[in-house]
């Protein structure tokens, strides 16, 4: 009788397959994708069974299938894997910096950040107050380049003022999201891409699950002030939780800003 010699560098890699499984199952959980899996996880388990008891005929069919499942993963998940990858890049490598670098960044921010939140908070509570439909997306380290391309290209200051005129319900650029690097309004009309969560609130409309959607792909911190109650909801990776007022805005912003 002999027993399974397991080392360091076997429980190491059932560690890193156990990981990788866990996040395919956060990104996924609660999408449609959930189900899909399920439906060839269970085929998978078949497959396994004919092969156990000898069935030879259907085991060869299924092995057949098995053998293009790969092909097939990459195009039913292809949105999943995507956002696998970008979730990887910017929750992890992001966070390989060095020192100094970390150290000229903190360094560079205190009053002008502080400054630039506060006129964010002012225009979103003056458009809370008139229930005034907002959705803006304020950028930390993942480039969200074809986002802004698919809007209206600004490079303007940030201002209370502008904030509020663009979400204004007669002005041209009110539809889509405002997006903001630091001091500056990038890009206004920008798309985002809509979450496939099934388990979202009722009362969610379409600004709430485009700001679901890209805090799922991004490490983008996205507000949403919705037109029908005036209230106001922050969006961070994947997760959203309901503003009080300016002052909690400001510090939820900058919680999120420096974690």
């Amino acid at each position: 009788m002999t027993f399974l010699n397991i080392g360091i560098t076997d429980i190491l890699d059932i560690f890193i397959v156990a990981f990788l499984m866990y996040q395919v199952y956060m990104l996924i959980k609660g999408t449609t994708a959930m189900k899909i899996f399920a439906g060839i996880a269970l085929f998978y388990l078949i497959w396994l069974l004919v092969r156990a008891l000898n069935m030879q005929l259907i085991s060869t069919i299924l092995g057949q299938v098995m053998g293009v499942g790969v092909i097939a993963l990459l195009i039913v998940f292809q949105q999943e894997i995507r956002k696998f990858f970008m979730y990887i890049s910017t929750q992890y490598l992001a966070r390989v910096d060095l020192g100094w670098k970390s150290f000229l960044k903190n360094f560079k921010k205190s009053e002008t950040q502080i400054l630039n939140f506060s006129r964010l908070s002012k225009a979103v509570a003056v458009m809370s107050e008139s229930k005034t439909g907002a959705l803006i997306v304020v950028k930390k380290e993942a480039d969200l380049f074809s986002i802004v391309e698919t809007g209206l290209r600004m490079n303007a200051v940030l201002t209370q003022l502008l904030i509020e005129a663009i979400f204004q319900k007669n002005s041209p650029l009110h539809d889509g999201a405002v997006v903001i690097k630091d001091k500056v309004i990038e890009a206004s009309k920008c798309i985002l891409p809509l979450s496939e969560k099934e388990n979202l609130p009722p009362e969610f409309g379409l600004r709430h699950r485009a700001a679901m959607g890209l805090s799922e792909r991004s490490d983008a911190i996205i507000l949403v002030v919705s037109e029908e109650t005036g209230s106001v909801r922050m969006f961070h990776k994947g997760r959203y939780r309901t503003i009080k007022d300016s002052e909690d805005l400001v510090d939820n912003l900058r919680a999120k800003m420096t974690a």
